[in-house]
């Protein structure tokens, strides 16, 4: 029973989903082109409410003065409207991150559960990672350098000074003009 589960094939073919698939996506994409236009649509027309056409044809200057300052008017008051809605906005963007930040804090601080230590060889872990593909056992010290302590005494340099006697040789006005002569000297040989 459990293998019928597992192996249980869909009833439509792969043809028949791929298109049905780009039947959706059709659908999808000329709802998209229709929600374009009535959005379009809906624009021109509250402009055109809120915004009639400008007749400057046959004005005179004094008349277009006028005109000037009755659309700087109506400028002056959407930039408010605008600036009020903007402060709105920002007050209530400002008020759910509060809210949130309450609601995680009614809620606790999530309880992690006790993680037990596993003791896995690397054998066993290759096996659990790579199935009945893994056939070599792995020594992982094998591969490991051996290091005697006599090696890393001789590359250490005999003659290690006082770090504290150079630094003091080297401050001030006198210390930077040795540096800039032993600069010098190996590019003038």
């Amino acid at each position: 029973m459990p293998e019928n589960v597992r192996e249980k094939k869909s009833k439509i073919s792969a043809s028949r989903k791929l298109m049905l698939k780009s039947m959706l996506l059709a659908k999808a994409n000329e709802a998209l082109e229709q929600e374009m236009m009535e959005r379009d649509d809906e624009k021109e027309r509250f402009l055109g409410e809120r915004v009639p056409p400008v007749k400057i044809a046959g004005l005179s200057f004094s008349q277009l003065q006028e005109l000037c300052s009755e659309l700087q008017g109506k400028v002056h008051i959407v930039d408010e409207e605008r600036y009020d809605f903007e402060a709105k906005v920002l007050h209530n963007k400002r008020e759910i991150q509060d809210l949130t930040l309450k609601v995680f804090d009614l809620r606790g601080k999530f309880k992690r559960p006790t993680l037990r230590r596993v003791r896995v060889s690397a054998d066993a872990m290759l096996r659990a990672l790579l199935g009945s593909k893994h056939k070599v056992s792995m020594d992982l010290r094998a591969n490991l350098k051996s290091v005697k302590k006599e090696d890393s005494e001789k590359e250490r340099p005999a003659g290690v000074s006082d770090w504290r006697k150079n630094v003091e040789a080297m401050s001030g006005m006198e210390g930077r003009k040795k540096m800039f002569d032993a600069a010098k000297a190996p590019t003038g040989q």
